[in-house]
């Protein structure tokens, strides 16, 4: 008797961004982390649901793992929050410095470069667009 292939579900996170934005953060992502790319993009293409250019979906990979984002048309009364973040753990400490330079500028630090016990190189910054990021350096 032949079993069925289980078709697994993918998991990915998705960034909801205001204001038009999305394109900005997907451009300082890009360039920020080594081993990204836009996998594959739709914007509104006129202006009955969104305002023209605004990104309707975004595939997207940093560092291999794939997340999705838009613009969304409606404005709301919340946006990103520190509770959910992206956990990022580099290898040496110029990977480091190099992200948390382009992921701080424009931003809010939470938690300074430190050793907090933990790790021995460790910070949270939420970036320009809200996006929340723990960065570490392997112990």
């Amino acid at each position: 008797m032949h079993t069925p292939e289980v078709v697994m579900p993918k998991v990915r996170p998705f960034l909801m961004f205001q204001g038009g934005v999305a394109q900005d953060a997907l451009d300082r992502y890009l360039s920020t982390f080594p081993n990204s790319e836009i996998l594959s993009l739709e914007k509104y293409a006129d202006e009955t649901h969104a305002p023209k250019g605004y990104i309707k979906l975004a595939v997207f990979s940093l560092c291999g793992q794939e997340y999705m984002c838009s613009d969304s048309p409606i404005n709301h009364d919340f946006s990103f929050t520190p509770s959910s973040s992206t956990f990022v753990e580099f290898d040496s400490q110029h990977e480091f410095d190099h992200v948390f330079n382009h992921l701080s500028n424009g931003g809010e630090i939470l938690m300074p470069p430190g050793n907090y016990g933990f790790s021995k190189h460790f910070a949270w910054v939420n970036d320009q667009f809200g996006v929340s990021w723990q960065l570490s350096v392997a112990v």
